[in-house]
């Protein structure tokens, strides 16, 4: 084990579960083709709601790839993250019995915006409609925003740092600094990234009261960030896990790196106060590259937050701006979670698997359904654009007011 302090932390697994892909080829495939998958909701007892459109993950079977022992105790949130955990895991050519000589190495943290909402309220109406001995012992703790990071952990039998972050949207990239940190700090394997399930009844309700939701009913036109269209977001569920562990241990079990986490800064600048995040989104930037060693020209693409509204939208491309200077200009952007939905704590996580795809193909994927940028943005459109990608610059910011930045660099 190399020290603390000298240590690196690289991603050397990525899993995905997503509108566009359920394992990260295919989600890769479908994002670098610039595929929308948008559509109306489709969900059992959504249909009076007036959420129409989301980004939903299609033929997802969790029994093929969970234990039925944990599929009885855990909400459909947690399947996403058991079974990218179970991809990336492979990816990383890394097993239970790869760890078991050091289980209190190998950790997990998740980022989760609202936990279990379709298991929550399946046992909800339990208890309204037949009584409290209905009501299974599992509700206890499969709505938890937490219950992903301890399924993982108890399934693979991973005794090292465990946590979740609670950050809203941002969190997701935080925690990604945070298994990056903890590696930093002698752990050698983290698996970190976050799955939301928002879809069912329950916790659509509970996000109405978002005004940046839009209420646009097309699919193809209810996401359009940075263009004069813009009207807010579309939620979607799913999203991605990755392994992050120390170079050398990497390097020395010979599995190819294929980013390095290179720096994250966060800031915070208040729920709804759009305006405000182009200070705290330009701050938590220049945090990132400073800590990267980075200098502005070296980004070779900006994964945008793109939340959709014309004021925050504004802020971002100002934020860009201001942090890179005139190389924010000319710097391409893209957005691809305009084909697929916004997971909320999960949106930038796919970002940055598709980030680290990127870079390792030399790929910037576009950005779906979107035309006429209306801001001073090299917004990547219509085609993915081949590029020399070494630097890859990940952004987020939370509808409660978190902005959060993260570089990653090719692993060669």
């Amino acid at each position: 084990m190399s020290a603390p302090g000298t240590r690196r932390a690289v991603v050397t697994g990525i899993g995905v579960v997503a509108p566009n892909g359920t394992t990260a080829e295919t989600f890769w495939k479908a994002t670098q083709e610039g595929v929308t998958v948008l559509d109306r909701i489709t969900r059992e007892g959504c249909g009076q709601l007036p959420l129409k459109v989301a980004g939903q993950v299609p033929s997802f079977d969790a029994s093929a790839v969970i234990e039925e022992r944990i599929l009885v105790q855990t909400d459909r949130f947690t399947h996403f993250a058991l079974a990218a955990a179970d991809e990336a895991l492979q990816d990383a050519r890394l097993g239970r019995a790869d760890t078991e000589g050091a289980p209190f190495s190998a950790g997990v943290v998740t980022a989760a915006g609202s936990g279990g909402g379709e298991f929550g309220q399946r046992e909800l109406q339990k208890l309204w409609g037949k009584g409290s001995r209905y009501v299974g012992p599992w509700q206890s703790i499969a709505w938890f925003y937490a219950a992903s990071t301890g399924q993982i952990s108890i399934r693979r039998g991973f005794k090292g740092p465990c946590s979740v972050v609670a950050a809203d949207e941002a969190g997701g990239l935080d925690a990604l600094a945070h298994a990056a940190r903890a590696v930093a700090r002698g752990t050698d394997v983290l698996v970190a990234g976050s799955t939301e399930a928002p879809l069912a009844p329950y916790s659509m309700v509970c996000q109405l009261g978002y005004g940046e939701l839009s209420p646009v009913t097309d699919p193809q036109r209810a996401y359009r960030p940075f263009t004069g269209d813009a009207s807010g977001f579309v939620p979607a569920e799913g999203g991605a896990m990755l392994v992050v562990e120390d170079e050398r241990a990497a390097r020395a079990r010979g599995v190819p790196v294929r980013a390095v986490i290179a720096g994250h800064a966060a800031t915070f600048t208040g729920a709804g106060r759009w305006e405000l995040s182009r200070q705290g989104l330009a701050e938590a930037i220049r945090g990132a590259l400073a800590q990267a060693g980075c200098a502005p020209e070296e980004v070779d693409v900006v994964f945008a937050d793109a939340l959709g509204t014309p004021q925050a939208d504004r802020a971002e491309a100002l934020a860009i701006a201001d942090a890179l200077g005139a190389h924010g200009r000319q710097v391409p952007v893209t957005a691809p979670k305009t084909g697929i939905g916004r997971a909320y704590c999960a949106a930038p996580v796919l970002d940055a698997a598709a980030a680290v795809l990127a870079l390792e193909h030399g790929l910037i994927p576009p950005t779906p359904n979107v035309a006429d940028i209306c801001h001073d943005l090299d917004l990547v459109t219509g085609r993915a654009r081949p590029a020399p990608v070494r630097t890859a610059l990940v952004l987020s910011r939370g509808l409660m007011g978190s902005n959060s930045a993260l570089v990653l660099r090719h692993g060669v």
